[in-house]
């Protein structure tokens, strides 16, 4: 997934995939070189990063 496809599976913004999912442990893959650069999700990670975050029960 792309980060515009990876912000909505986790109903957040493109920014915050940018500036908070990498220091929060779920890292890209990189594609290009410098700015060019086009950073890619797996889906599988996601999905396990996104189970990580569950809130526990009350």
């Amino acid at each position: 997934m792309n980060a515009k496809q990876t912000a909505e599976h986790l109903n957040m913004s493109v920014a915050w995939v940018y500036r908070e999912a990498p220091r929060l442990g779920l890292s890209p893959y990189k594609f290009g070189n410098g700015r060019n650069a086009k950073p890619q999700f797996k889906v599988s990670e996601v999905q396990a990063w996104a189970k990580q975050q569950k809130m526990p029960a009350a």
